[in-house]
C-alpha cells in the first residue's frame, strides 16, 4: 500500500515496532525498498507507546491516517493472547483518540475475521450480530465498537475495511497460501484442516490497496465498514491443486480438525461497489502466478 501511495505523491511517515511474529528479514527488505523514496520516512515505535506517537503526530500533523496495524494470526491469538490487547486494542486506541485530537481523517483495517459463525453467505456488512470464533477477530470486532463510539461521542468519522484473505507479493508467511507454496516447493508436509473442505474469499494485494486509496478519497459523516474482497471463493483443496501443478510436486498432506477455522469466507462487495467504486480485478489464477513468481525470485535470491 505504500508503494501505491507514493506512486500516487502522497508523503509517507511509516510506524511498525518490527517484532518477530513473523521473519523480520521479510519486513526489512520491504522497509529497504521503501527508504529509497525521498517521500517516505520510518519510525521504529510501538502503538502502546501513546507518548512517542503523539509526538510523531504533533510533528506531521497528519491529514490522513491508515492504520493498518494489527497482531494477526488466528491460532496465535490463543497462544499469545496478551499481544493481541497491547496491538490491537491499546494500540488501536492510541491511534484513533490522537487522530480525533488531531483531525486526522482515520481509515483503518478491520478483517473478515468478526463474521466468525455466521452461516448466511456471502457477508454483508448489514449483519447485526457478529459472532467471531477467535480471539483475533474478537480485537477486530472491538476496533469496530470503539470507532463507532468515537462517531457516537465526538462525531468522529471513520471507515473500517474488512480485508478478506489478502494474498500477493510481500504477503505474510503466516498464512496458508504462502506456508503451503514453501512446504511444498520444499517437499515439506502441509498441515490441512478440517478435510480442505474450507474456502476463502483470497483477494489480491493490488485490488485491496485500489479499495483503500478510494477509501482515503471518500468524505461522509459517519462510521461505515466496507468488505474488500474478491467475492469469488477458493477452495482450500483448489489451492493446494494449483501449487501441486506450478511446482511440479505433490503434497504431503497431514489432516487435522479445527474450531477455530471458519468453513467459508465469501465477502458481498455490494456496498463497496457503490459507494468506494471498488472493483477487484485480479482473479485468483492470474494473482497466484504473479505471487509464485516473485516468491521464487525472492527466495533464490535470499538463500
Amino acid at each position: 500500500m505504500t508503494q501505491k501511495l507514493l506512486r500516487e505523491d502522497f508523503q509517507v511517515i511509516g510506524i511498525d515496532n518490527m517484532n518477530s511474529y513473523y521473519d523480520i528479514l521479510l519486513k526489512e527488505n520491504r522497509l529497504k525498498s521503501l527508504k529509497e523514496n525521498e517521500n517516505f520516512k520510518f519510525y521504529k515505535i510501538n502503538l502502546e507507546d501513546k507518548d512517542s506517537l503523539k509526538k510523531i503526530f504533533q510533528v506531521y500533523k497528519f491529514d490522513i491516517v491508515l492504520n493498518l496495524a494489527a497482531q494477526a494470526g488466528v491460532r496465535y491469538s490463543a497462544k499469545n493472547p496478551s499481544a493481541y490487547y497491547d496491538s490491537n486494542i491499546v494500540g488501536f486506541l492510541n491511534v484513533i483518540g490522537l487522530s480525533k485530537d488531531f483531525s486526522s481523517k482515520f481509515i483503518y483495517a478491520s478483517s473478515s475475521s468478526v463474521y466468525g459463525a455466521e452461516i448466511n453467505i456471502p457477508y454483508r456488512e448489514s449483519i447485526k450480530k457478529v459472532s467471531p470464533l477467535s480471539l483475533y477477530g474478537i480485537t477486530k470486532k472491538v476496533n469496530e465498537d470503539i470507532a463507532d463510539f468515537f462517531h457516537s461521542e465526538f462525531k468522529f468519522k471513520s471507515y473500517g475495511l474488512r480485508f478478506f484473505s489478502v494474498y500477493g507479493p510481500f504477503g505474510r508467511p503466516d498464512m496458508a497460501y504462502y506456508k503451503f507454496s514453501e512446504s511444498i516447493r520444499r517437499g515439506h508436509p502441509i498441515t490441512v484442516y478440517n478435510r480442505g473442505l474450507m474456502s476463502r474469499d483470497m483477494t489480491f494485494i493490488d485490488d485491496i490497496c485500489d479499495g483503500i486509496l478510494n477509501a482515503i478519497g471518500l468524505d461522509i459523516n459517519a462510521h461505515e465498514i466496507f468488505n474488500l474482497g474478491n467475492s469469488h471463493p477458493i477452495k482450500l483443496n483448489y489451492l493446494i491443486n494449483f501449487l501441486e501443478n506450478f511446482f511440479n510436486k505433490k503434497a504431503t498432506i497431514n489432516f487435522e480438525e479445527s474450531q477455530e477455522e471458519v468453513m467459508h469466507t465469501f465477502a458481498d462487495i455490494s456496498k463497496s461497489k457503490k459507494i468506494l467504486g471498488f472493483s477487484p480485478k485480479v482473479s485468483f489464477e492470474d494473482g497466484m502466478e504473479i505471487f509464485l513468481k516473485w516468491f521464487c525470485n525472492y527466495y533464490s535470491f535470499n538463500e
